[in-house]
């Protein structure tokens, strides 16, 4: 069964097509349920766009059943799971949550991808989730949503990388909480990484799923899920062994400052504690610019108003926190961010608007 909103749909009745008092919001993902139960082979979906131009992939029945399969065994799923669907459907995280809950015989509630989409659910034992960091935040910043939240069995959240601050919250959930790696050409996550562990994230492969490094440590994907095709990503990671690593950053962000290259990812993730005492609330990034003296530097975005004194604390904490060539040079505050279709923040977009 799958509760769009507030009216339950039987298998039979989408299959047919019945969908009686279906709100219009959930049009696209009834429609997709609709081709899946009746045997569709081919999808097409949209990438996020989050380093470069989004485009349409095509992806074939068995690639996504793979997918499920993988993520069945992982967590050992059982008939009858309760899913809650509250991630956009027309992208690959949103159709993923819905073939799980059919094909894992589960009930699904599709909610609205909003900011907190467990405002109004009143559900307390939901068997799986997938979220966005941002709606785990909101999430835990109200009671009612923060207890709902509490007993949820199993969490996923990706999209984006979990700040420091963020994860500390989330190791105090009762649930298993994990953060996913994958993106649209790898049909959903391949790896999970348990957020309640202690150090740094270390992602595990799912069943089936092959890793190797190219000379500049970027990882390659291979699984059934992929096609048994080898996928090569600009994700640079630490090997650990043929089936885990941790992730560094992306290739194609690396800033080179003085022959020294740095990983924003990481920097952004060692300052999160004090963007939050600086700049509370507000979303950020690190990033690089050009500089004549040393190629590049390491700057901070923030969205919103500057606050000069704040800047200035902010920067000498960094000196003091980060080593010479890794600590931000300078703020940038850029009036609002721009956004992939996808939801994520769009780095180069933002950038070019706040150079404009």
């Amino acid at each position: 069964m799958i509760i769009f909103g507030n009216t339950s749909y039987t298998k039979e009745q989408i299959k047919s097509g019945v969908a009686t008092d279906l709100l219009s919001e959930y049009a696209r993902g009834f429609e997709f349920c609709r081709d899946w139960l009746n045997g569709a082979q081919r999808f097409f979906m949209q990438t996020s766009g989050s380093t470069g131009r989004p485009k349409q992939i095509e992806v074939n029945r068995s690639q996504l059943i793979s997918s499920v399969r993988a993520t069945g065994r992982f967590f050992e799923v059982t008939e009858g799971w309760k899913l809650l669907c509250c991630l956009d459907v027309e992208k690959i995280a949103g159709k993923m949550m819905l073939i799980r809950a059919m094909e894992w015989e589960g009930e699904a509630l599709v909610q609205l991808p909003t900011a907190n989409p467990l405002k109004n659910v009143v559900e307390d034992a939901f068997d799986f989730v997938a979220m966005v960091p941002l709606q785990v935040e909101a999430c835990l910043s109200e009671p009612g949503s923060s207890a709902v939240l509490n007993q949820v069995r199993n969490l996923i959240v990706g999209g984006a990388p979990l700040s420091a601050s963020l994860r500390k919250k989330m190791q105090q959930l009762k649930g298993n909480v994990y953060q996913t790696y994958g993106m649209t050409e790898t049909v959903s996550h391949i790896a999970l990484a348990n957020v309640k562990n202690p150090g740094p994230l270390i992602y595990q492969a799912l069943p089936e799923v092959e890793l190797r490094i190219d000379a500049g440590n970027k990882l390659a994907v291979k699984a059934p899920m992929t096609g048994n095709q080898w996928v090569q990503t600009q994700d640079v990671v630490d090997l650990i062994s043929p089936y885990s690593f941790c992730w560094k950053g992306r290739a194609d962000f690396i800033v080179n400052s003085g022959g020294v290259k740095i990983h924003p990812e990481e920097v952004s993730e060692a300052v999160s504690g004090l963007v939050q005492d600086c700049f509370p609330g507000r979303r950020y990034f690190v990033s690089g610019l050009p500089d004549n003296k040393l190629g590049q530097i390491l700057v901070l975005v923030v969205e919103g108003n500057p606050i000069p004194e704040r800047e200035k604390t902010f920067l000498e904490h960094a000196r003091a926190l980060l080593p010479r060539f890794s600590n931000p040079k300078r703020i940038l505050f850029v009036s609002e961010f721009k956004m992939t279709q996808s939801g994520k923040i769009d780095q180069l977009q933002t950038l070019a608007s706040w150079k404009n």
